[in-house]
């Protein structure tokens, strides 16, 4: 392909496209820039494998340090595991670029967006999403394009498209918006309490820029003289689909409306017609019948029959309003919850269960030391607040082996971290690592929003001091023709079957995340604006249920969370209080038990879990640190004797000497003749020389001073 450039303006900002010349051998390739961040996008299609009855759509995203003049850590001094945010940026394409392949698309197709440069002020994860959409278009993929995405934050009162990192990071919004030209593909959105208007009117403004980068690639096609590629679907024969339909349909109509069955019970009842019903029909037929080959190809029995069960499910939804359980189209299932189930060292723990879905969270409190470091090409250097998320087998009673995080886990644990962010306590009023890990044990929908509501039930029953309770529902659509029908808290069938799976997190006082993935090419605003406001009833409603279990924060946190102190000191002191090569914070460490913690600007916090021993922690660095003046009066201990007087402790690891000549107003013949090591003594500060030496004396002492510091004494 020649090479080709296109430069697009909108909201003041440029990206500019660049093809023919990156990676020739690739299906389509495009390198998309924006400031002088660049991504390089390629998309590649090959033959599929026989029996798949999926796409194989594989997305990458690749981060490499040298975009930002780096070179990575760790002894290979290269990069290895991939760093929580790459995962989510490829999950950030995948989820807009799925739906727009055509349903019966087999073959693999292979996503690579990897970012060349980085310019620390415009993030790349939007760029890729829009890059992808033009390496598929250049790749000549079926696709049911163009789609772009484009970031919007909020600062002040007004929308930006794609803002820079400080500008996320100082506004109220960071939403990503996707869409393809039948409307919204995907949202993602992380919010400062945001009223719901808020949120529709933002989704609004970036899909209105959405429209423009979707002109552009239009005309980047037009230009290159390419055309959208439309390739004919296979020929199915539907014999095979009508006669399981005549065999099976009026006994799964049954089965979907009988309400008092659980899940499993419904999957058994499904398993059954089929093996009974279909399966043995077909197994009556003669061998060369058409209908048992066709039957025999894969898994085109499941297939159909699934298919069949969707469309009389959605049926059932659409025509009689009624959903699988019996539920109303707006009605959230009995939930349960409880506090406080786990004794000793977990810091903070609760369950949330709503219907067959049930959450248990857990919290952990730690120190500033146990923050997140990022290694990755981003701005932010450490978390403090992490959350994550763990879906093991039994919980959709299966069995397989467990291995570390995939993306789905990453993914959900990231979204239920989303939501909670805004409402933690700021870090000067909280300065704990907070970690939060929800364990899924049973599943049947809904389980990242089930982890948002578990989650800030722990977090108040471990007594960290939210600003406000945080709830979460998963929306859900059933679309056929010009009916639309909006659902409340989503089961798994429905999230199966149905159209949508849109989750709403958030406050009594507005949205703090959302996630919308789509299964269809697009949805119109109006829909959208219905199933935001839909969410808030369901979102409210949950909120009193978790409300009437705990309704604030503990007034404690647990007996067995680390104990804070925090203390400021003179910044040019903090050498003082480490010492050299780390000793003295290093021996304050040992003799206390306190794990203390210096930043910069001579703020100390001291952690221990138990709290006479930070204040013992406190009670030495403040020692160390006091300002001492002539003239002060303190209660010390002799610690040694020599020839000439007697050094002696007045604070914690400060020290002072009494020449024998200020040991009594009298002629003394041996130290020793008036004080012992250990002996307590009232001493006078005399004079702090030149080289902060500090001069002691036992003469000139009033009474009342005496007494002053000895009640002073005492208190500490």
């Amino acid at each position: 392909m020649q090479e080709f450039e296109k430069s697009i303006s909108f909201d003041g900002r440029d990206i500019r496209l660049q093809t023919g010349f990156l990676a020739p051998q690739a299906g389509g390739s495009v390198l998309i820039q924006s400031g002088e961040t660049a991504v390089l996008v390629t998309a590649t299609r090959a033959t599929g494998r026989e029996g798949i009855d999926f796409l194989p759509l594989l997305v990458d995203y690749e981060e490499r340090l040298y975009a930002a003049g780096r070179i990575p850590g760790g002894f290979l001094r290269r990069e290895g595991r991939p760093p929580e945010k790459v995962t989510l940026t490829s999950r950030l394409i995948d989820r807009p670029l799925r739906p727009l392949f055509p349903q019966w698309l087999r073959d693999d197709v292979q996503i690579v967006a990897t970012t060349l440069a980085l310019d620390e002020e415009v993030p790349p994860d939007v760029l890729a999403v829009t890059g992808a959409s033009v390496a598929v278009l250049l790749a000549q993929i079926p696709f049911q394009g163009p789609m772009a995405a484009v970031r919007v934050g909020l600062v002040g009162d007004d929308f930006i498209i794609n803002p820079t990192y400080r500008e996320i990071e100082q506004g109220d919004l960071d939403l990503v918006v996707a869409g393809s030209p039948d409307g919204v593909v995907m949202v993602e959105a992380g919010a400062n309490q945001l009223p719901e208007q808020d949120i529709i009117e933002a989704i609004e403004f970036g899909y209105e820029a959405v429209q423009e980068l979707i002109s552009a690639q239009r005309e980047l096609l037009e230009e290159l003289g390419l055309a959208l590629v439309v390739e004919e679907p296979p020929e199915e024969d539907p014999a095979l689909g009508k006669f399981i339909e005549k065999c099976a349909k009026d006994k799964i109509k049954k089965v979907l409306s009988q309400f008092d069955l659980d899940k499993k019970a419904r999957d058994t009842a499904l398993d059954e017609i089929k093996a009974e019903e279909v399966v043995a029909a077909i197994a009556e037929l003669p061998e060369e019948d058409a209908l048992k080959v066709a039957a025999e190809e894969g898994n085109a029995v499941d297939n159909q029959f699934k298919k069949l069960t969707k469309k009389l499910m959605r049926q059932q939804i659409v025509k009689d309003g009624v959903r699988v359980d019996g539920r109303k189209l707006d009605e959230v299932r009995p939930i349960s919850c409880r506090t406080g189930l786990l004794p000793r060292r977990v810091h903070g723990s609760a369950t949330f269960q709503r219907g067959l879905t049930q959450v248990m969270s857990l919290v952990t409190l730690g120190t500033p030391g146990d923050a997140q470091e990022l290694d990755d090409l981003h701005p932010e250097a450490e978390k403090r607040y992490l959350h994550h998320y763990n879906f093991p087998p039994f919980s959709v009673g299966e069995t397989k082996p467990m291995r570390s995080p995939g993306r789905r886990e990453i993914g959900h644990g990231a979204l239920a971290e989303r939501a909670i962010v805004p409402v933690l306590p700021h870090q000067d009023d909280f300065p704990y690592v907070v970690r939060v890990v929800s364990e899924v044990l049973s599943s049947n929908g809904s389980t990242s929003m089930g982890s948002v509501c578990g989650s800030t039930l722990a977090l108040m029953d471990a007594g960290v001091p939210l600003r406000k309770p945080v709830s979460g529902t998963a929306m859900g659509l059933i679309k056929e023709g010009e009916e639309v029908r909006v659902l409340t808290d989503i089961q798994g069938i429905e999230d199966f079957l149905g159209d949508m799976d849109f989750k709403v997190a958030g406050t009594d006082n507005g949205i703090t995340a959302l996630q919308m993935d789509m299964k269809i090419t697009g949805l119109s605003l109006d829909i959208i604006a219905k199933a935001i406001a839909q969410a808030k009833e369901g979102r409210l409603h949950i909120l009193e249920k978790m409300l009437a279990v705990l309704d604030r924060p503990r007034d404690r946190l647990s007996p067995f969370a680390p104990r804070l102190l925090t203390m400021k000191i003179d910044p040019d002191l903090i050498g003082l209080v480490i010492g050299p090569g780390g000793k003295t914070i290093k021996g304050i460490t040992e003799q206390t038990g306190a794990k203390i913690d210096i930043e910069d600007n001579g703020t100390v916090m001291i952690f221990c879990n138990r709290q006479e021993s930070a204040l013992e922690a406190r009670r030495i660095i403040e020692g160390m640190t006091k300002k001492l003046n002539e003239g002060d009066v303190y209660v010390g201990r002799v610690t040694r004797i020599i020839q000439i007087g007697a050094f002696v402790e007045i604070l914690p690891g400060k020290e002072g000497m009494i020449h024998i000549s200020q040991l009594a107003d009298y002629r003394v013949g041996k130290v020793e003749d008036e004080v012992s090591v250990g002996d307590e003594v009232v001493v006078k500060v005399r004079e702090i020389d030149s080289r902060g030496r500090i001069n002691l004396t036992r003469l000139n002492i009033h009474p009342d001073e005496a007494a002053a510091a000895r009640e002073a004494s005492l208190k500490n």
